[in-house]
């Protein structure tokens, strides 16, 4: 946990721990990085208004080197501040004031989709008939015409991280901050519909400042 507010991290990092979590606080971003172990952690809770490196590049630092989760729980006002923190790669953004118990739901909800992935041989599959994603374990999730498209970029990428750019071009959308935050609803949408259908790791991942990647074995029938 990176929060240069020693009483909400200490209360936060202690609820936490009663939950079974295991938590290292830093008071400062550049004391998270020279740590022997920066990118060595499971996840990551980070506010954006930090002493030394400011939170959404921190975001960007850990993205290019872990693919653990990433959650931004922060009071700063500003109207792109959503847009800022999923694009620099951070899997959710919660607005302080929150309550604790929340922060642990989102934890647990991020830790859920970006776990390690299944094995090889699990695999998802699109039925375009059915316009169903059907999970590894038989679940189906009802998918609208904006997913379907979303699911077939993933498809023709093959595992390789599909670019925003051309997210927005197959949705039809154009470029500037009200189509980012469009996709970013998009995603997040489909994440959320996936999560509700299944227990399984959702393999939808961002990549700051690129795109998404879906880390698991996609086929279609």
């Amino acid at each position: 946990m990176v929060d240069d507010d020693s009483e909400y991290s200490e209360f936060l990092s202690q609820y936490l721990r009663d939950q079974g979590v295991q938590v290292d606080t830093f008071g400062d971003s550049n004391d998270l990085l020279a740590h022997h172990d920066a990118y060595g952690y499971g996840f990551y809770v980070l506010d954006l208004m930090l002493p030394g490196v400011d939170g959404v590049e921190l975001v960007k630092v850990l993205r290019r080197r872990t693919d653990a989760g990433v959650l931004v729980v922060s009071g700063r006002v500003a109207p792109d501040v959503f847009t800022q923190v999923l694009g620099a790669g951070a899997d959710m953004y919660l607005s302080k004031p929150v309550q604790f118990d929340q922060v642990a739901l989102a934890i647990q909800s991020i830790h859920r989709r970006t776990g390690p992935a299944g094995p090889q041989g699990t695999v998802w599959k699109l039925d375009r008939r059915a316009r169903q994603l059907v999970a590894p374990d038989g679940a189906r999730v009802e998918l609208s015409e904006t997913d379907v498209t979303v699911i077939e970029c993933f498809l023709e990428a093959d595992g390789e991280v599909v670019s925003r750019e051309t997210l927005r071009s197959r949705l039809g959308k154009s470029s500037g901050a009200d189509a980012a935050d469009g996709l970013n609803a998009t995603i997040y949408r489909l994440r959320r519909r996936i999560e509700r259908a299944t227990p399984e790791l959702v393999p939808l991942q961002s990549k700051s400042g690129v795109g998404y990647v879906f880390r698991a074995n996609l086929k279609a029938y």
